[in-house]
């Protein structure tokens, strides 16, 4: 790891500012479960000169709930998201969705705000430098995918984002999208189906430079939600895929529904086609198979991902079943 320049903010604004001086020389860290690993292998054309704490910023680790719904802060870890009873009670796909990321130690140490604006994952971009020299793919200044020709076993089943087809890892996210929730920056409000994109570079999101996630709020429901990982490894891996589902229910007919798969696409994938068909509809298993079928209708696999289409069918069919009990 090459040396910086460390920062301890005391406020928003301050972090705000030291990023936009640096002109992009400068990036923060909160739980940096990700951001160490980055650093460590050197994977990005430009090495920050300064990185700027914001576990010193008070006021970010808060859960808290009101008439509107779930606020949570960015810097609230994900075991504590996963454990609480608020979002255990009223959001219970969202803390399922923390409890099946990475392993307890990470848990302990990775945020909200960091798992949603992980960078994106693919072994060429992900490569060290330090094992043989940099791999110039599309994210790093290359001019080609180098996952296409090559191994993309893991990679997108729905078609690529600037000739890229790295797949977004986090489990949140996708529970996130289901809900609904807004992601609230020092600069404005971003719904969270708007939050991620692939367009950026080696970024994940719509980020600015100098803003930063503060809170995420999630709007209060009714809706019964449910989020399923599939994964190599149960201890500790990124998924295969995951899907997560929210319905909401006059009766047992079904009145909305958000379905959101991970693991497929650049970013996070809503299936609005399944969405409309479960409308109006009971839950059954014939149902929530017809669903799965259509939320991978438009899928465009390679022989190598072609895999990935069953098992997300049947992932979105087994959460919406779990989502409708």
């Amino acid at each position: 790891m090459k040396p910086f320049n460390h920062i301890n903010a005391s406020s928003l604004e301050e972090a705000s500012k030291v990023l936009i001086d640096s002109e992009k020389k400068a990036c923060c860290i909160a739980g940096g479960t990700d951001l160490l690993g980055c650093l460590k292998d050197e994977l990005w054309l430009e090495y920050p000169e300064t990185v700027v704490n914001l576990k010193t910023i008070p006021g970010l680790d808060a859960i808290r709930e009101d008439e509107d719904g779930l606020h949570i802060g960015a810097l609230v870890k994900l075991t504590e998201l996963a454990e609480s009873p608020l979002v255990l009670s009223g959001y219970a796909g969202l803390a399922h969705a923390a409890s099946k990321t990475a392993s307890i130690l990470l848990r302990n140490m990775g945020t909200v705000a960091g798992n949603i604006c992980q960078e994106n994952r693919c072994w060429y971009y992900r490569y060290p430098d330090k094992l043989g020299g940099k791999i110039p793919c599309i994210r790093k200044g290359g001019k080609k995918c180098l996952a296409v020709p090559g191994d993309h076993r893991f990679h997108s089943i729905f078609g690529q984002v600037n000739r890229c087809i790295a797949v977004n890892p986090s489990d949140t996210a996708p529970a996130f999208v289901a809900l609904g929730a807004v992601v609230k920056t020092t600069l404005r409000d971003i719904p969270i189906a708007e939050f991620f994109s692939a367009e950026h570079g080696k970024q994940s999101t719509v980020l600015e430079p100098g803003e930063i996630v503060r809170e995420i709020f999630v709007p209060k429901t009714a809706a019964r939600s449910a989020f399923t990982k599939i994964a190599y490894r149960k201890s500790i891996d990124f998924a295969l895929l995951n899907c997560a589902v929210a319905l909401c229910f006059d009766g047992e007919l079904v009145t909305s529904a958000r379905i959101c798969l991970n693991g497929v696409f650049n970013n996070p994938k809503s299936c609005p086609e399944a969405e409309e068909f479960l409308i109006g509809k009971k839950i059954s298993e014939e149902t929530a198979r017809q669903a799965g079928e259509l939320a991978l209708a438009t899928a465009k696999p390679t022989p190598q991902t072609a895999y990935k289409v069953p098992i997300a069918e049947r992932t979105v069919a087994d959460t919406i079943l779990m989502a409708g009990v």
